[in-house]
Formats: structure tokens, sequence, C-alpha cells
């Protein structure tokens, strides 16, 4: 085994030699490379701890991961779609429902709808559809596939980099079991977290080949790895800078005191990331005009910068206390706002300078510290709320990336502190199993959550407090069950808590109105309206609004809600037929008859037909009113109304 002086020399000083555990060591650092001609041989490891794996090839290891992951999330198999978000991804996509074509394809990289471009992502969804239908478990079982295979990437890519065979398999276990990641596989919405992850981890995979042996061949899988991570969720927008820690660490590829001629300059590193950092320019961009044009950015009236900031930094230390105790997790948290105490702020601030300037003080003793450390920071900044996107104050699903370096900075740390107290290797891969085994054990009772939507918000609910998002939800969820006056008081919370919450005052008005409260009902369209900016919800709150108006005998009022609507969406059936069905009681029959035959065009829908009938025998066209009145009724047999006017035409032949 090299001395210490000697290890410096030839690693440059990136990890520590291993220390003795007993009549163990600890797994060796970097593996150096020898040349056989072009081909590059690993040297053999020094570390009898590392030889633990020797009779489990990395292939048998990363197989092991894959299939503890996939058992681990096989509960999640039998969850439902919940009704945040999976319908506008799903169930009630038009683009996404009809499967795989070339059509919705060219959709997918032109849309900037949900307030984000990632066309991977709907093309992943497209093809689940094509493949699974409205089946959620086929959808589930797609984004469990991924976040294994993830696992298994960030083992091969950590083994690679640094030669550590056990800490990258712990590393990997971690990332697997943390119950802070299962809202990025059980909620089928968010498959653009662990799509985007898959690529950002082949793109350090191919990173780590481009770095051994430079070339525009290799950098060109960096670049498309990169590209295509992008396209499924520009959460990976930080690579460039990720990269540049890689170098620093596990690399040292920035290592100044190398002997090596082959390590690049600094200035290099930097300019090597240009295109990446092109890539990520444009995605920010994209972004930014999908979010400002979904209506997602927070306004700076309603969050000032310096309430943003705050949150960030208190934010940031939440994060890290869930991450060791991840306790009271929600699907989502309120933005603080009022709520935030000045010393919550400051303990935050104080907790981060202070890893912070430890990381800084053991970076050349200790990299992995401050290269982890700063990956979190880094990678976790688009997510931090600085630039406000959604009502969220924070989000587990946010820690998916950023916790890889934590992840790092917990095993190679937990390393050196049994070696430190020259623990045995029972002991220390029992205290590893204990902790995989506890927070595995949580995230079981995480997946139980996730069932259905009435399980979901109602535990949101419980750890949580004045959430307007999931009284909202919950009152929906309540709905589909058929439970209204359950619902109600959900609503009614909803409102009170989220004044501006536009789903909220909707339903609230879908309430008021079956219960025939008119000047209630009107009066939470009109705020749904003043508040929305979800055109599909916008749309339907017109013709909500338009059919109670028309029942109240305001015509024109009503006209004016269904014309809105088709602004937004001209080809809506719902709102044709609305708009066809006010001109018909006005008696202005030629504009009725567009609108209804239109309607009627669009699919087959019995009211349409049917007012195509009324208007067309009111126009004297009594043979095309009998074949309206006729596909009316072959699509509903028991409407009374269709029938008796159809035998009353048959009869004045």
């Amino acid at each position: 085994m090299p001395s210490a002086q000697n290890w410096t020399k030839r690693f440059g000083a990136c990890d520590p030699p291993p220390r003795p555990i007993g009549n163990l060591l600890l797994p060796a650092p970097l593996v150096e490379h020898t040349k056989v001609s072009s081909v590059e041989i690993p040297a053999p490891q020094s570390s009898q701890l590392s030889n633990t794996t020797a009779g489990l090839s990395p292939v048998i290891v990363a197989l092991l991961l894959f299939a503890a992951t996939l058992l681990l999330y096989v509960p999640s198999f039998n969850n439902d779609f919940v009704n945040y978000d999976d319908g506008s991804y799903v169930t009630l996509n038009p683009h996404v429902m009809q499967g795989v074509s070339w059509k919705n394809i060219k959709w997918a990289f032109a849309a900037t709808i949900e307030a984000n471009w990632h066309p991977l992502t709907w093309i992943s969804h497209m093809e689940d559809v094509q493949l699974f239908g409205t089946n959620p478990i086929g959808h589930h079982f797609h984004s469990v596939i991924l976040h294994a295979l993830n696992v298994v990437l960030l083992f091969l890519v950590l083994l690679r980099a640094t030669g550590y065979s056990i800490r990258s398999a712990v590393v990997a276990a971690s990332f697997a079991v943390h119950p802070l990641n299962v809202e990025c596989v059980a909620w089928i919405a968010e498959r653009k977290s662990v799509l985007s992850m898959f690529f950002l981890l082949l793109a350090l995979l191919a990173y780590g080949w481009y770095a051994s042996r430079r070339n525009w061949r290799r950098y060109t899988f960096v670049v498309a790895a990169f590209g295509l991570g992008l396209a499924a969720k520009p959460m990976v927008v930080t690579l460039p800078a990720l990269l540049l820690l890689w170098d620093y660490w596990p690399l040292c590829r920035a290592d100044s005191n190398s002997e090596s001629s082959s390590r690049p300059a600094l200035i290099w590193l930097v300019l090597e990331k240009v295109p990446l950092l092109a890539l990520s320019a444009a995605s920010a961009w994209i972004t930014l005009h999908a979010q400002h044009a979904g209506g997602a950015l927070g306004s700076v009236q309603a969050l000032p910068l310096s309430l943003r900031i705050q949150n960030a930094i208190y934010s940031y230390a939440v994060y890290l206390g869930k991450g060791i105790w991840p306790s009271r997790l929600a699907v989502f948290y309120p933005y603080p706002e009022g709520s935030l105490a000045v010393w919550k702020v400051l303990a935050s601030a104080i907790v981060i300078l202070g890893i912070t300037a430890t990381a800084w003080s053991k970076r050349h003793t200790h990299r992995y510290l401050l290269a982890g450390w700063l990956w979190y920071l880094i990678a976790m900044l688009p997510m931090i709320g600085i630039i406000q996107v959604g009502r969220q104050g924070m989000a587990d699903r946010y820690a998916y990336l950023p916790f890889l370096g934590l992840f790092i900075i917990a095993v190679w740390g937990g390393a050196e502190v049994f070696a430190h107290l020259k623990l045995t290797r029972p002991i220390l891969a029992a205290s590893v199993a204990a902790l995989l085994v506890a927070y595995g054990s949580v995230t079981l009772v995480q997946l139980r959550y996730w069932r259905n939507s009435y399980s979901l918000f109602t535990h949101t609910l419980a750890v949580t407090s004045h959430n307007g998002i999931a009284e909202q939800n919950l009152g929906t969820a309540l709905m589909d069950l058929g439970l209204p006056q359950i619902a109600l008081p959900h609503f009614e919370a909803a409102v009170q808590l989220a004044p501006t919450l536009s789903t909220a005052h909707y339903n609230l008005g879908v309430l008021r109105q079956q219960q025939n409260q008119i000047e209630a009902a009107k009066h939470e369209y009109q705020l749904a309206l003043s508040y929305g900016s979800d055109p599909v919800e916008i749309t339907q709150t017109h013709n909500n609004l338009g059919f109670l108006l028309m029942n109240n005998g305001d015509l024109k009022s009503a006209e004016q809600q269904f014309t809105a609507a088709l602004q937004i969406e001209p080809q809506k059936q719902n709102s044709l037929l609305g708009r066809g069905m006010a001109e018909f009681r006005e008696k202005n029959y030629d504009a009725a008859l567009n609108d209804l035959s239109s309607a009627a065009k669009i699919a087959a829908f019995a009211p349409a037909d049917f007012w195509l009938g009324r208007t067309l025998e009111e126009k004297g066209e009594t043979k095309a009113a009998a074949e309206a009145y006729d596909a009316a009724l072959q699509l509903a047999p028991d409407m009374t109304e269709a029938q008796n006017r159809l035998n009353a035409l048959r009869q004045s032949r």
C-alpha cells in the first residue's frame, strides 16, 4: 500500500488514503488507470472492504439494486390517478389520450401548456396511453421502471468516477428508498422528474467517458443526453455548473497540484461547458416564456422578492431536516407568507452558512464535502423559489436531483466516521441496513397515501395547515365520490384560505348552481374568471355561467359568455351548443342553425342534434328536422321530447 505522501502525489489529494478498520480497509479512492495500447485498465483496488463485493460483479450489484427498487415500489401499482395534474397530463388531455402519432408528437414539441416545455414527457405519457390506455397500473409501472434505472445509473456513475463499489451502492440504495422521492415516482404527472433524471445520469456517465479521453465524438453524447434531459424537464438546467463540481470531485480534473499533463486547465474546464450553457440558456428562456404564458409565475406584488429570499433560505434548511427525518410529508406545502418568523429565517441562514464554511474549510482534505454540498445548493437553485412558480412554498419532488449531493456526503462522511470509531464490518453493515430499512418503511407508508385523491389530500390536510389547495382537491375527490354535501365545507375553506384559487371558486359555483343558489353561483363563477389562467378552466367557467344566465332568462349575457368561451376554443362543442340555444330562444334562427350545425358535426351528441332539429322545425325544414330528431334518439333513446316531436312531424305529413 502506498504511503500517504505517495498517495497524494498519485491522486491529487482527491481523497485520503484508505485507513484500516481492524483487519479491514476502507474502499480505495479513485481507481488508478494504466494504459495498455489504447485500452484503459483499472488497477486493482487495495481495499479488502471493497473486495467484499468481489463475488458480486457490478452487473450483479446493479441488478440487485434494480430488483430491490422495483419490489419496494410494487404497492404503487395499485394506486389510481389523482386529481392533482394527472388529468391535465393524461386523462383529460386530448392529445395524450390519442396516443402516439406524428400530429401529437409535433404538438408535444410546440406545446407550452402546464407552464412548461417538456416534449419528451408528453410523448412518454402518449406511449403509456398507447400501451395501457387509462389503466393506471401501466403508467405507474413506467415511472417505477425509470426510477429503478436511475438507481442503477447512479451506482454506475459513482463507481466509474470514484472506484468505490460499496459506497456507490449505498448512495444508490439511499436514493432508491428515500421517502422524499416517493412524490416523483408515485405521482404520474411527475413523470418528468424521473425521466429528466434518467438523461442527466446518462450525461454524467458520458461525461466521465469523455473526461477519460477528450474528443468531440464523446462530447456529443454529453450534449445529446443533456438536451434530452432538458426536453423532459428543465430542472436539470444546472448541469454545466454541476459538471464543474464533478471536475473538482470525484474526477479531480481541476487539480492544480497534479503533475499529469493530461489534466486540462481550469479555463478549459469552463470553456468546454459553453455548448451546455447555451442549451441551459435556451431552456431557461423557453421555460420562463411557458410559465409566463401559463400564468404560473408569482407576481412581485403577491410575493415580494424579500419574502421569496426568506422562504428560499428557510426551505434549504427544511429540506435538510426532511432528508434526515422524513416526517409530515405532503404533496403540497402552502407558501408561508406572513407565518414565516424572522427567527426561523435567521436560524436557517446560520445552518446554511455554517455547513458552507465547514465544507470550505475541509476543501483540501475532504473534497466530497464541498462538492456534495455545492451540488445540493446549486441543483436546488431553479426550484428554491427566487423565481416563484406555482403556489407552493416547497415540494418534496424538488429534492430528487439536489439530494444526490447530500447522499454522497452522508455515505462518504459516514465511512470516515465508521473508520474513526473502528467499527467492525458486521456493525457497519447492520447500521447501513437498518437505516435503509427505516427509510424504506416510511416510503411504503407514503405510497399508501397516494392510493387515490381522497387518501392523498386527507393526509395532506392532516400534516399541513392553512392549505387551500388541499381543501380544494379533497372537495373535488368527495364530489367524484358522490358526496357534494361533505365536499361543500372544503370548497368554502379553500376560497377562504386561498381567495385567488380559481378552481375552488369554480367548484363552489357548481355546487351553488346545483343548490339553485343562482346569485351565489354567478358570483363564484365571476371570481373564477377574474383569477383564472388555465384556458380549459376558463372556457368551462364561461360555459357554466352561460347556461346559468340562459336558464335565468338573461339570453344576451348568456350569449356573451358562450362567445367568450369560443374565442378561447373555437371548436368547443358545449359552447357552440349553448350559444345556439340562446340564439334559438332569441328567435335568431339563422345564427342558431349555424352554431348548432357546427356543434353536431364535431362529435355525436344528442342535445346538439335535438336543438338542431328544433331550429330546423322553426324554419319549416321538417324533413331535415325529423332526421335531426332521429339522430338524437339513436344516441339517447329515452329523450322523450325528441320522440314526441318526431312523432308529431310524422303525423303531420
